[in-house]
């Protein structure tokens, strides 16, 4: 990355009086919320409407990618035409579609990825870390 990703900022803290449960929940709450606005008015369902929710991922990817070229100036026709704020936004809808997509595969979308990362945690940095 250039000096820009020094200067970039970084994860912003959570809400000074949100405990993280309390984030969590909050998280969650809202991803159902999406979920329920996106059934309610989805153009295809069934098998191919899950498929193109979670294809849906890919667009989301490039425009991460898209943001990133943008945020360094690496295409010399454009130049610099994204901040590094812009890539986190993009990274942050990267994940809201992809909790969404999971929403869409089962109910207990928390519990499988609470599930999930524990086992990714657990093998990245070993148990009880």
């Amino acid at each position: 990355m250039t000096d820009q990703a020094a200067t970039a900022p970084h994860t912003p803290a959570a809400a000074p009086h949100t405990s993280a449960g309390e984030a969590a929940a909050d998280l969650w709450a809202t991803v159902d919320t999406l979920w329920n606005w996106l059934d309610a008015d989805q153009p295809v369902g069934g098998r191919e409407g899950l498929l193109l929710r979670i294809l849906k991922l890919s667009e989301e990817v490039g425009e991460v990618a898209q943001a990133v070229i943008g945020a360094t100036g690496q295409n010399p026709r454009k130049g610099v035409t994204h901040t590094w704020e812009d890539v986190q936004g993009e990274l942050c809808d990267v994940v809201i579609t992809a909790l969404v997509a999971l929403r869409t595969l089962t109910p207990e979308a928390r519990e499988v990825f609470l599930r999930h990362l524990a086992r990714v945690e657990e093998r990245s940095v070993g148990p009880g870390s």
